[in-house]
């Protein structure tokens, strides 16, 4: 059965009956997940805390829906603890930004617009923070490397990523040394 197209005179294009079976993109939902501080008897948000995603830092929708949740909790009292542990992708908006490859920011409401920014590099270790809560309430420590060091022991990270790779993006030569040396010592290389 041929099929001639409207206003397509002498072109015809061939139609089948019957279906067939065709591949589609599959589309992953994503759930961007963050911790929020509440005040016990009100339940008021006092402190929002985000650890950055490679959806956060890559052009698209993700990064415009955190960037607009940003400006939703910047635009408040609400204090925000931000932590971008990813070497890759656009840091977000601060001045002056600093040319590291990590860095958490620490906003309280009380201080805005001003935050304090720790930025660190490959070869140092993550810092422990204060993380405001409300206003003249002694502020809670965090100690992040401990933090992350205990999450990756109980994940078993080391039998699941394979340190024989480069990491993307990749290290300078001298941090690339660096870890180089650090994983043999560490018997992953």
């Amino acid at each position: 059965m041929a099929v001639q197209p409207a206003g397509e005179a002498g072109t015809a294009a061939a139609v089948t009956s019957g279906a067939q079976t065709v591949g589609l993109q599959q589309f992953e939902e994503v759930h961007e997940r963050y911790l929020e501080i509440r005040a016990v008897q009100t339940h008021v948000v006092v402190t929002a805390v985000a650890m950055l995603s490679p959806s956060n830092k890559a052009p698209g929708e993700g990064r415009a829906a955190y960037e607009e949740k940003r400006r939703q909790v910047l635009a408040t009292l609400t204090n925000l603890v931000e932590i971008d542990l990813l070497r890759g992708g656009k840091p977000m908006e601060m001045q002056p930004l600093p040319q590291s490859d990590y860095r958490l920011l620490v906003r309280a409401g009380w201080e805005r617009p001003q935050a304090r920014l720790y930025a660190w590099n490959v070869r140092q270790p993550l810092p422990e923070i204060s993380v405001p809560l409300r206003r003249g309430e002694q502020e809670a420590r965090l100690p992040l490397g401990q933090l992350l060091a205990d999450i990756y022991a109980r994940a078993h990270y080391d039998l699941r990523l394979d340190y024989r790779q480069p990491p993307e993006p990749p290290l300078s030569p001298p941090d690339a040394a660096w870890a180089d040396a650090l994983l043999r010592t560490q018997g992953l290389r």
